[in-house]
């Protein structure tokens, strides 16, 4: 070997040659790139140019190349997947300065381009969408407001407006059962932001750290404490206190309408904070949400979640009639994704956020349920076993079931058959009815898992709370709410049994007992996140008392609800008072004596043949019952397929559907 070659076969002199070139630097000033020249990166200024008297540039320059996309001429056929080609260069230039300027001007497409009004962006905060025409009952119109905005199950605003002018730090008391703010400064928003939908728009899609604004912080927090904390009652996954917030991040009209529901909440609960901000947030997340209902090619999953969560925030308006911009809107784009029961991910909770708000809403107005619950795709074989610790899927088995017997109580006859013999029929039919809704839920209580009953029970004389009801005590919040859903199913059957009036005793003996346990359940739990579904709950059962004390210690049970979670309450203790006859003394004094001799009633009295037709009912003094119920009205037309559908000056059919969950659904 040579004596001037290494070991690698490389020779001494090219290797000093390799030593001796100077090194290609990636942090130089750009005005050495011009020049080519190697820069020292020496800073204020460069050796270069400092001995020229240049300006010394620092930067990252980015050079844009105009490439033309098209389709390309042959896509192969199939059927599991669709591909879109889309050139997105443009869009990402316009975010660097200069960047847009180096294209072409791109000629205008006119023709089979989908029109846009120029009334498309409305301001939500004084008007009303178009909502569905209610057939074939003729209601008025919601401007009218058809029924009393005080028997709206809601949020209420909780004392007078003040200026919001600062800032209360959300801290949770150790009980679990209290929301308390301490005042610090917040800066207002723009006095403009709420007349200018566009000044804070932000590109969909744009990747954002955390949260780093004050105002931004506080309402998120406030909604994943409080407001998801019901949301999710009935999702394992807990996506709207858990996962979605994360999603929202880089989704403007998801974030926006997180905020909307966590700000309102923050004012219905501390009267020093104003709906203004709540509305604010509203506002720019439904323009976005019909800014991209006019797009094609939309992500509707994160359409249909944001409608959901905004029919939260309408519930939870002081006026919900006046704000029904997305209640129906959610149910059509829920329907649109395909959403049901057998659904996973976040289809699945916000199915079931939408289903379980409108089966509360029937049960109060006792109203049929729009979607027909033979159409949920419940699976309900009591038989076939679930995963040990999932008690959502037999809660989920049990609102269709409670589902059903609102439909039976709605549909009561109010008025005679023209002959006896179709009489007898239409009775005989109810009967069967009323009985296979009772063996199915007396099915279900016997077939739940043991984690679905009480943990404890004590008479209310073993307790010390001086409660005049039972302590029930359920572990898992999910077993609360079926449990509260169980007893108003029972309380139902007991007041729409076609034959027997609710003061014989076997009626009365099984709406007492239902009464009083439902009762014992809201007046010992703690947990916020019920609270929805304790009200509705409650308020049945609180018909059935007969008590003074009893239907005294209901109306502070309905104080306390709504002092901790906002919830409206106060349209309830009217409705009972009138309930119990408490407006009217006399009146009063005769009901109670009726219900003292109720139970003394013989069952002699009101045959029960077993093998015949049942008896004609007794009188109507006697039967009195809910008036006939219609199907829901609001949700009545919630389908794109329905010629008065919603969003109807918004609407574009989307090119692709979800075909599988997104990758948030499972963690």
């Amino acid at each position: 070997m040579a004596p001037n070659e290494g070991a690698g076969g490389t020779t001494a002199g090219e290797s000093a040659s390799t030593a001796a070139r100077p090194k290609r630097v990636r942090t130089g000033c750009l005005t050495c790139r011009e020049r080519h020249l190697k820069c020292d990166e020496g800073l204020p200024e460069c050796q270069n140019c400092r001995k020229s008297s240049r300006a010394c540039k620092r930067g990252v320059r980015l050079n844009f190349i105009d490439t033309q996309v098209k389709n390309p001429p042959i896509t192969p056929p199939t059927q599991d997947w669709d591909v879109a080609f889309q050139d997105e260069s443009r869009e990402i230039a316009s975010e660097y300065r200069g960047g847009l300027g180096r294209y072409a001007a791109l000629p205008q497409e006119t023709e089979g381009a989908p029109e846009v009004r120029d009334d498309a962006l409305y301001q939500f905060s004084s008007g009303v969408m178009n909502t569905p025409t209610l057939a074939p009952q003729q209601l008025p119109s919601l401007q009218q407001q058809p029924l009393p905005t005080e028997n709206m199950d809601s949020y209420s605003a909780v004392s007078q407006r003040r200026p919001d002018n600062s800032r209360e730090q959300h801290v949770r008391s150790a009980d679990n059962t209290d929301s308390t703010f301490t005042s610090q400064t917040i800066p207002p928003p723009p006095i403009s932001s709420y007349n200018n939908s566009k000044q804070t728009l932000t590109p969909p899609s744009e990747d954002r750290g955390p949260l780093d604004s004050p105002e931004e912080l506080l309402f998120m927090q406030v909604f994943v404490e409080e407001v998801g904390l019901w949301m999710d009652s009935l999702d394992p996954y807990k996506h709207f206190s858990r996962l979605l917030p994360f999603e929202s991040l880089h989704e403007p009209m998801l974030l926006n309408a997180f905020l909307a529901c966590g700000a309102r909440h923050l004012a219905l609960v501390n009267p020093i904070y104003s709906e203004d901000k709540a509305l604010h947030y509203y506002d720019d997340a439904t323009t976005r949400l019909l800014e991209a209902l006019q797009n094609p090619n939309r992500d509707t999953v994160i359409c249909a979640t944001t409608a959901v969560i905004l029919n939260v925030y309408e519930i939870m308006s002081e006026r919900p009639l006046q704000r029904m911009n997305h209640i129906a809107g959610a149910r059509a784009l829920i329907k649109e994704c395909r959403w049901t029961a057998k659904t996973l991910g976040v289809g699945a909770a916000c199915f079931w956020i939408n289903v379980g708000m409108e089966l509360l809403s029937c049960i109060r107005f006792n109203w049929q349920v729009a979607w027909d619950p033979d159409l949920w795709g419940v699976d309900m074989d009591f038989s076939r076993e679930i995963d040990y610790g999932r008690e959502e899927g037999w809660t989920y088995r049990l609102m269709y079931i409670v589902a059903k017997i609102a439909n039976f109580r709605s549909s009561a006859p109010r008025q005679a058959e023209s002959t006896q013999h179709a009489e007898q029929v239409r009775l005989q039919n109810r009967f069967n009815e009323w009985n296979r809704l009772k063996d199915w839920i007396d099915s279900w209580n016997e077939a739940s898992p043991r984690t679905l009953r009480p943990m404890g029970y004590l008479y209310p004389h073993q307790t010390t709370s001086k409660s005049a009801f039972p302590e029930v005590w359920l572990i898992k919040r999910t077993s609360i709410v079926a449990r509260l859903f169980y007893h108003t199913g029972m309380c139902l059957l007991a007041q729409t049994h076609p034959v027997l009036s609710t003061r014989t005793p076997e009626m009365h003996d099984l709406q007492q007992s239902h009464a009083h346990d439902l009762c014992g359940i809201v007046a010992h739990n703690k947990d916020r996140g019920v609270a929805s579904v304790a009200i509705r709950s409650l308020a049945i059962a609180a018909e059935c008392l007969v008590s003074r004390r009893e239907q005294e210690e209901v109306l502070e049970i309905f104080d306390r609800i709504q002092k901790e979670t906002g919830w409206r309450t106060g349209f309830l203790h009217k409705e009972l008072k009138e309930k119990w006859g408490w407006n009217n003394e006399e009146q009063y004094q005769q009901q109670q004596q009726q219900n003292m001799a109720a139970p003394m009633l013989s069952m002699q009295n009101f045959p029960y043949p077993a093998s015949s037709l049942p008896p004609a009912p007794p009188p109507l003094s006697l039967n009195k019952g809910p008036p006939k119920g219609i199907i829901n009205p609001i949700l009545r037309n919630a389908d794109f397929s329905a010629p008065s559908h919603p969003y109807q000056s918004h609407y574009i059919a989307p090119l692709h559907l979800p075909t599988q969950q997104p990758h948030y659904s499972h963690y």
